[in-house]
């Protein structure tokens, strides 16, 4: 009997942030529509693991460990040893950064295919047989991860959906954390410059309850964040406030269960518009041309100009450009959102308004 003949291997990393990840379902959906016949794997860090688990048509995450700011031999060479046993034919590094470029050469792939870059270590480039002149910056994330698969003649996809899904098993400790809530609010950000001011939530939150009662606020699980949750929380105010949703497994369960969901440009953003929950997203320094869920059921509003730097945390301008979004405005959309909304119940408020 002949040996089973193998399938070749196509490795995608995406070593960056979690929003990053998710931003780049698009991309990875068009290889595998690609390479059907073919095996298809994605390298991403440890902690972006759960955000793929449940995409059923990937052949294999592969988590890597990192220790943010320090180099993890001891755990990071054993499994480089394992990648290159796979053998993959071809390797995109669908992000383009350092730690990505240096993976692609350590992992081995016959073709690896990257972006040039002005930054990065010398010779960066070097590390990809195939270099990929990045797209400008005015075009939207997803589509410029789908643009480093262009050696590969993989077709633009028609379908520019993110997609993730929700562990089923953490559905119900998902639907206690919520209890009838049908709006969840995300009123923190990894950088304080792009959070909307406490003051604007609760203004906001307090018209919104005439359209949806059930309203939650959450936030992120950094020390900063649940500090910014608790600030809240000694308001007394009538709002909700759910505490960080921890793990990772959990907050994406969280996520599913919601009818709707508004908030800054964050992670949980990308997460929620994967998982198909309408999204109304708040974009103070950053663009929502380039970062916005795509698609007619999300919606997004951008702030004023600000000369706030892209690197820095906080915005020391007189006037930041997230603050120039009002709370009326803010309702206004979100009650056009309220009456389209799949499964979300309305108040005899909100149905007037059609």
């Amino acid at each position: 009997m002949a040996p089973k003949k193998m399938r070749p291997k196509l490795l995608a990393i995406l070593f960056k942030y979690l929003g990053d990840v998710v931003v780049a379902t698009p991309a990875l959906r068009a290889l595998r529509q690609a390479f059907p016949q073919w095996e298809l794997h994605v390298l991403v860090p440890e902690e972006a693991a759960p955000l793929l688990q449940g995409v059923e048509w990937l052949d294999r995450i592969w988590r890597f460990p990192r220790i943010r700011g320090r180099l993890n031999l001891g755990a990071s060479l054993p499994m480089i040893r394992q990648l290159r046993r796979e053998r993959f034919a071809v390797s995109v590094d669908l992000v383009g950064n350092d730690r990505g470029a240096l993976l692609s050469l350590m992992v081995g792939a016959k073709r690896r295919i990257g972006v040039i870059a002005p930054e990065g270590f010398y010779l960066r480039s070097r590390c990809y047989t195939d270099r990929v002149e990045p797209f400008d910056t005015t075009r939207h994330e997803s589509v410029r991860a789908w643009a480093v698969t262009a050696p590969l003649g993989v077709s633009f996809p028609e379908n520019m959906t993110l997609e993730i899904a929700a562990d089923p098993q953490r559905a119900s400790a998902a639907a206690e954390a919520l209890g009838d809530t049908q709006m969840l609010c995300y009123v923190t950000a990894t950088l304080p410059k792009r959070e909307w001011p406490i003051d604007y939530w609760l203004q906001f939150a307090e018209r919104a309850r005439a359209l949806t009662p059930a309203i939650v606020f959450t936030g992120g699980s950094s020390p900063r964040e649940k500090q910014v949750l608790a600030a809240i929380a000694e308001r007394k105010t009538s709002v909700a406030i759910l505490p960080a949703p921890e793990p990772l497994e959990l907050l994406l369960a969280v996520l599913a269960q919601a009818k709707l969901f508004v908030t800054g440009d964050t992670g949980p953003m990308h997460f929620a518009a994967a998982l198909g929950v309408p999204t109304l997203s708040l974009f103070g320094p950053t663009s929502a041309m380039r970062w916005a869920p795509l698609g007619t059921r999300h919606r997004w509003i951008q702030g004023g100009l600000c000369p706030c730097s892209g690197h820095a945390a906080i915005c020391i301008a007189a006037n930041p450009c997230v603050r120039q979004i009002t709370p009326d405005r803010v309702y206004d959309e979100y009650a056009r959102m309220v009456l389209e909304a799949p499964g979300l119940t309305p108040t005899a408020g909100a149905q007037r308004l059609r």
